[in-house]
């Protein structure tokens, strides 16, 4: 329970950092005492909107060209000339007062005509042709007196000749972008003295008559200027504060706008609520419980952690994987940021899974993916708006399976590394998978991601072959690698039972196939049991000669001996083999077979042989059975009972002279049944139904391997042949 409360705590601090905003006691007008970095990315308000007000600012005014075409003014004055000087019935003097009356009204009516036309047909705004209007009206020119007093003696064909001039000069200067007439107005005498006039006063009246019809053409367009400032505020960036920037370094003094900003970050302790904490150490909690209730599902119906079919030990090693799983994804996590959120890729989320797996169990392993994949889903969220980001979740699951099914049942260190490669491999597919339905991201960024995971997958083989020698050394863990390298040959202590007992090692190994196959029957442990045989009775190469095995024509020196001295040869055995396992550092399971496959059986021969004895002598024995029993323990494991069925079976069956299947079929069952009724089996979990299948399976693989010594119980006769 304790260790279960450990787990709780991990994925709390594990996860907090991610989910419970950080919080100071920070005071107005203070100074800090530390740099305090941005939780979030945040955008400063109040500072986008002073930038887009400044942007606006910097906007100049916007400026239109209006083609007031001027030249129709001038036509419109010289058809009115002609108009009034031929017609003889008005006096000289009544001509000059229609031309001192009509001309000036004349321009203000060609500027309202003007804007009303162009206000009706939309060719500009109905602010810009205001403006145009007044400042065209502000800047009318005034002709003077005395030229109304020379228009009445002008000609038809002074008119005409005057009316072409006079337009000339008005659409040359009137190309130009004028803000004020007076300027296009100073070089109208120049274009006049340099025309085909030569009267004087044709001249003159031109020069005024010009300038008189000469009007600015650019002007202020107020609405084209305000749309042009809106866009510049539109498009002016707004002024983002990004996670881990620095709000306030260390002995700034927090003014009221800093205060306000680190208000709206969230980072005052008066602001400071306990529900994300408690909603954190809820969340871990759950997470235990799923553990919890798995290891509980593991030992049967019960719930009670005494059941559990882990030891402490194990549950240990489990939170030691998880710890440094979580701390190697936390470690990349603090590099991430939202520009650079394709760092995450690059944990080594699948190495707890491999580790789990191959050190532990293969369901545990499966479920503790699926809470890697959880807290990964937290720990590589770079989004404000959501607590998990499933696209790591789903990448996490993908190469933990990957790992799961590539390393389960591996035999060789070089499978980690394969399974690192299809960590890569299966990682890189669903990133592009994720990518190909969501939202297309930079070429760039999809590069460093691919590479990133194919990194990701080479570190978890590096990780994982790296911390596996710490785990099976540190908690006696005995894994599959670690049986396979034991069970090489050149291993010196099977090189020494080899070369110094012959028979035991072949009687090991015979014993190793029976119980490997046996073991597999009932889902056991098949690789454990057949290593455990070869080592099984590495203590026979202390005394070889007193076991019968390695008796090859030499008399048998128990012949000779007390019955006693024989037992005590024949039971010191497992405990020598135990003591050479042990100074040869071989894992306790090893160990563990090594002295409980005798259990506390009886040696029947050596005490009816003490018993004759006695009654040859006329003595009463001064000795019981248990006085010729192994000293044990019985067996406690699965496997320490399958290894002595099969160590006596494969001794009985070599005894057997001619032996049948129906010899083979009873022994086996007399010596399981004999081992029953023994009580061996009782400190071990196996139930009658396996014993059952040990029987059968242990028949069947006797006959293969001794098919050529047994005898069927009936020879079958060939066909005749037909004739």
């Amino acid at each position: 329970m304790l260790l279960l409360c450990l787990f709780v705590l991990l994925f709390y601090f594990s996860l907090s950092p991610h989910l419970v905003p950080k919080t100071y006691n920070i005071q107005l007008n203070e100074y800090s005492d530390r740099d305090i970095r941005a939780p979030k990315q945040w955008e400063d308000e109040k500072a986008t909107l002073i930038a887009k007000q400044e942007a606006a600012e910097r906007v100049q005014t916007v400026f239109n060209i209006v083609a007031l075409r001027n030249e129709n003014l001038v036509d419109q004055i010289f058809q009115r000339m002609e108009q009034i000087n031929k017609d003889s019935q008005v006096t000289q003097q009544n001509k000059i007062d229609i031309y001192r009356t009509e001309i000036p009204r004349r321009y203000s009516t060609y500027v309202d005509d003007f804007v009303r036309t162009n206000r009706a047909s939309g060719t500009y705004n109905a602010t810009l042709l205001e403006e145009m209007a007044r400042i065209v009206k502000d800047q009318q020119y005034t002709i003077p007196e005395e030229t109304f007093y020379k228009l009445p003696r002008l000609t038809a064909e002074q008119l005409s000749e005057m009316r072409t001039v006079t337009r000339d000069i008005v659409r040359e200067l009137m190309n130009e972008q004028l803000r004020e007439a007076e300027t296009a107005r100073t070089k109208v005498a120049e274009l006049v003295n340099a025309s085909s006039l030569s009267d004087r006063t044709q001249r003159e009246i031109v020069q005024e008559l010009a300038r008189y019809a000469l009007m600015p053409n650019k002007f202020a367009d107020k609405e084209a200027t305000d749309e042009a400032r809106v866009l510049a505020q539109e498009n002016t960036p707004k002024v983002v504060m990004n996670e881990g920037d620095i709000v306030v370094k260390d002995g700034d003094l927090i003014t009221q706008e800093v205060y306000e900003r680190l208000q709206a970050l969230g980072l005052l302790q008066s602001k400071k609520s306990y529900w994300p904490h408690l909603g954190v150490l809820m969340l871990s909690a759950l997470f235990a419980l799923v553990l919890y209730l798995f290891l509980s599902h593991k030992s049967g119906a019960s719930l009670s952690p005494a059941k559990s079919s882990y030891s402490n030990s194990e549950l240990l090693m489990l939170l030691l994987i998880f710890f440094l799983n979580l701390m190697i994804m936390q470690i990349i996590g603090i590099t991430q940021t939202q520009n650079t959120s394709f760092i995450g890729y690059l944990a080594p989320a699948a190495m707890g899974t491999m580790l789990i797996v191959l050190l532990l169990d293969f369901h545990l392993a499966m479920i503790s993916s699926i809470l890697f994949a959880m807290i990964g889903s937290v720990m590589f969220n770079v989004s404000q708006d959501r607590i998990f980001d499933f696209n790591y979740g789903f990448i996490i699951i993908v190469v933990s399976f990957a790992a799961l099914f590539s390393i389960h049942r591996a035999s060789q260190r070089s499978t980690i590394l394969k399974a690192g490669i299809m960590v890569s491999l299966f990682g890189s597919i669903a990133l592009l998978a994720l990518i190909m339905v969501g939202e297309p991201i930079e070429r760039s960024d999809l590069l460093y991601s691919v590479g990133f995971i194919f990194a990701s997958g080479l570190l978890t083989a590096i990780f994982v072959i790296g911390l596996m020698p710490f785990f099976e050394v540190t908690f006696g863990i005995l894994s599959a690698l670690k049986l396979v390298e034991l069970s090489n040959p050149n291993h010196p202590l099977l090189r020494k039972l080899l070369t110094e007992t012959p028979g035991t090692y072949h009687h090991s190994v015979m014993v190793g196939n029976l119980s490997e196959a046996a073991a597999e029957a009932i889902g056991a442990n098949g690789l454990l049991c057949r290593v455990g045989s070869f080592y099984h009775d590495i203590g026979k190469t202390k005394r070889p000669s007193y076991f019968i095995e390695n008796q090859s024509n030499i008399e048998n020196p128990h012949d000779s001996i007390d019955p006693k001295l024989s037992k005590s040869i024949i039971i010191a055995h497992a405990r020598d083999g135990v003591d050479m396992l042990k100074s040869h550092n071989i894992p306790k399971p090893l160990r563990d077979i090594a002295e409980q496959h005798h259990g506390t059986t009886f040696l029947k021969f050596f005490f009816h042989k003490a018993l004759k004895q006695a009654e040859e002598q006329g003595i009463e024995p001064d000795f019981t059975e248990d006085d010729f029993r192994y000293p044990g323990p019985k067996a406690q494991s699965k496997e320490a009972a399958i290894v002595g069925i099969a160590d006596c079976v494969e001794a009985a069956v070599r005894s057997l002279r001619n032996p049948t299947m129906e010899h083979v079929e009873s022994m086996i069952n007399k010596i399981i049944k004999g081992r029953l009724e023994d009580n061996q089996f009782n400190e071990c979990d196996l139930t009658m139904k396996e014993l059952d299948k040990i029987a059968q399976t242990l028949k069947e693989t006797v006959i293969g391997i001794f098919h050529s010594r047994i005898e069927y119980p009936e020879d079958v006769k060939p066909k005749e042949r037909l004739t």
